[in-house]
């Protein structure tokens, strides 16, 4: 395949990016995953959109002699490790060697590359090897092939010290994966299965789709999902929903608080996103409407979301431009629309009739077992064949946001407490109230009607 065409096949729009952050392998138990798009250099290596778990990005098309560079890759002890590689291939016919010091240098693992059914169709390939040199290191992944052709994707590595498993951003190994009470998620789902449907009526929009409408609450540096317990950790974010939310939240203090920015009153799920900023100013939004839908080809498939449900959408980490066309940013929406660019070209400037949105959609198809996962991402993944399947066989209520900000923007541009524009994100915490989630989930949209904020047609 051509590398021009590269993108081809690439799920576009509004999958986010996600890059998992490396951990010291000092704690044996948690696996160190170094994402492929990271190297410091390279040789015949692009990067590109994934569909894989989490989305983000991979490095793609690779051939016969290209390799790519990973500096300060800390390997623990010297001695046995697992090393996994998350690999896909149309064509096979090559091998992907891990070598630490250098191209040449002793080889820390190797993986042949068999046919994966495509380009965007992922495997996971662990090897076992050992290495000499304690502690952090450059590790060089070179590729072989008998022909010139490109033959293989990567999206990441990982390894583990010998004594636990190889872990990729969808497999539970190591800390921070908080397990559903399967008690509590039956009991909820046998009285999700036992309510009533209400008809929809003739003239019902058939679209799956229910929604709150909320307004922006409070903002602090918190984040309960990543900084649990640790206020002031974060960035600062506007909160929206739960007017309580703080970095101390659990779902059962959310659920203990009815005070919300949101309609209808039984959800008092917390909401946030990073603030945004004009010229050093807090710019809060001026309406957030979160949606609750689905894009499988069969809605009926949805349940709801457990109590205390958690996930994050986007990538903080991610500072990269966004020139207009790019996919997953600000736009503007209203009369007159977007009238040009801020200066650096990263953000739109809109008409004063318009206003500036954003909409970030989330993961929906869950695995089922936990209610958060290390990086608030491994135990979700977003559907791009219309079916929750595999690793993720349960689907969920397809969340987004859609945001809009009381400012047309200016040839200055903006700011986000988390840095540019491609660094948006956003963090669901649910806290439902079960019934009220399951009536709606159940009439809107295992139903396929289109809801309003009351949860009616």
């Amino acid at each position: 395949m051509s590398r021009i065409r590269r993108a081809a096949g690439v799920l576009a729009a509004v999958l986010a990016g996600v890059t998992v952050t490396a951990v010291n392998m000092a704690d044996a138990a948690t696996p160190l995953i170094v994402q492929a798009e990271s190297f410091a250099a390279q040789s015949g290596v692009q990067v590109e959109t994934t569909v894989d778990t989490g989305g983000g990005q991979n490095v793609a098309y690779l051939a016969n002699g290209d390799w790519l560079r990973f500096d300060g890759v800390d390997l623990g002890p010297a001695g046995t490790l697992t090393a996994a590689a998350r690999v896909a291939s149309p064509v096979g016919d090559g091998t992907v060697e891990l070598r630490t010091g250098s191209l040449t240098g002793p080889l820390l693992a190797s993986f042949p590359i068999a046919a994966t059914g495509g380009w965007q169709a992922w495997t996971t390939l662990s090897a076992t090897g050992t290495h000499a040199t304690a502690g952090p290191q450059p590790v060089f992944a070179v590729l072989r092939s008998p022909g010139g052709a490109d033959f293989v994707n990567i999206n990441w590595f990982s390894f583990t010290t010998a004594g636990s498993a190889p872990s990729s951003p969808a497999s539970p190994s190591g800390t921070g994966w908080v397990d559903v009470d399967q008690a509590k998620w039956g009991a909820q789902l046998a009285a999700f299965n036992a309510l009533p449907m209400d008809p929809a009526p003739a003239n019902a929009v058939r679209v799956p789709e229910f929604n709150a409408s909320c307004t922006y609450s409070h903002s602090r540096k918190d984040d309960p999902i990543v900084f649990p317990g640790l206020p002031g950790a974060s960035h600062m974010h506007s909160f929206i929903g739960n007017r309580s939310t703080d970095a101390n939240s659990t779902a059962d203090t959310l659920l203990a608080n009815a005070g919300t920015s949101c309609a209808p009153a039984p959800d008092l799920s917390a909401y946030w996103v990073p603030t945004l900023y004009e010229r050093g100013v807090a710019v809060e939004p001026k309406a957030v409407v979160v949606y609750y839908g689905s894009r499988l080809t069969d809605s009926s498939k949805t349940v709801p979301f457990p109590q205390g449900f958690r996930m994050i959408a986007g990538d903080a980490k991610l500072q990269a431009p966004t020139p207009a066309g790019t996919v997953n940013q600000f736009y503007c929406a209203g009369p007159g629309g977007e009238i040009g660019r801020s200066a650096d070209g990263n953000w739109p400037r809109c008409a004063p009739g318009a206003s500036l949105l954003f909409q970030l959609v989330f993961q929906d198809c869950w695995d089922g077992t936990h209610l958060d996962s290390p990086t608030h991402k491994g135990h979700v993944a977003y559907t791009y064949d219309g079916k929750c399947s595999g690793a993720f066989p349960v689907a969920i209520p397809s969340v987004s946001f859609v945001i809009a900000y009381p400012t047309p923007g200016s040839a200055d541009g903006f700011t986000l407490s988390s840095g540019m524009a491609s660094s948006f994100h956003g963090d669901s915490f649910f806290a439902w109230d079960n019934t009220a989630q399951g009536k709606r989930v159940k009439n809107c949209i295992v139903q396929k009607a289109k809801c309003n904020t009351a949860g009616t047609f």
